[in-house]
């Protein structure tokens, strides 16, 4: 089954449609076309690394909280080091198929906890070598990443304390950042904001009307979440 069919075979009646099942096959069926020793944006990591952090992050929650504790963190490199000793192509398969009880995988949290997850991480992919382009998204999945910017930009705005307005092509603006006079206007598709203020900037294409200064602080700023 295609990747992209997935959107419209969502199997609940709630409303909510399937972006992170379809994100998660997209990136599934990359981290086979690529092979596990390509690069990725996450310094240090190989795509053979990055499967093997999703497969913990849904299976092993004791390792997972090593990601937010740091006294836990040794613990959960320890646990995605052997999950990535193990076969690529199986690790993959665990990287598609979720077990059901996952804490961040289950249906009733997975679009709102893995929508934003996976769209990155098949960036990470995607954009790890030299060349790439940026994705054509439907509509539906743009309004879900454009919310999800908003977010992302509001957490590290607060931690930057500038003011900006940011600016999607056909969905509207959003100023962020506290009160005042904007001090830098952003423009660019959702998934390029998303990207951005998880820290992604420098494989992103976002125009920022600014100070050189201010432009620099955003350029460079760590994620907010």
């Amino acid at each position: 089954m295609a990747a992209d069919t997935l959107v419209n075979e969502w199997p609940y009646d709630h409303g909510v449609t399937a972006y992170a099942r379809l994100e998660r096959a997209r990136l599934a069926d990359l981290l086979l076309e690529t092979g596990p020793d390509a690069p990725t944006l996450c310094t240090g990591w190989s795509t053979r690394d990055l499967a093997a952090h999703l497969v913990v992050r849904d299976r092993r929650p004791d390792a997972s909280l090593g990601l937010i504790v740091a006294p836990l963190a040794g613990h959960g490199e320890h646990v995605r080091k052997q999950k990535a000793a193990e076969s690529y192509d199986k690790v993959v398969a665990e990287v598609r198929r979720p077990p059901w009880w996952s804490p961040v995988s289950n249906r009733l949290v997975n679009e709102l906890a893995n929508h934003g997850e996976f769209f990155i991480h098949l960036e990470d992919v995607r954009r790890g070598g030299e060349t790439w382009e940026p994705r054509d998204l439907d509509e539906g999945e743009r309004t879900a990443l454009w919310r999800l910017a908003k977010f992302g930009a509001r957490m590290t705005l607060r931690k930057l304390k500038i003011p900006v307005v940011l600016r999607a092509p056909g969905l509207g603006e959003a100023a962020l950042g506290g009160d005042g006079p904007a001090q830098a206007t952003l423009t660019a598709e959702p998934g390029e904001f998303v990207l951005f203020f998880s820290g992604r900037q420098r494989a992103t294409r976002v125009e920022i009307e600014a100070a050189p200064e201010i432009e620099a602080r955003l350029r460079t700023a760590s994620s907010g979440i």
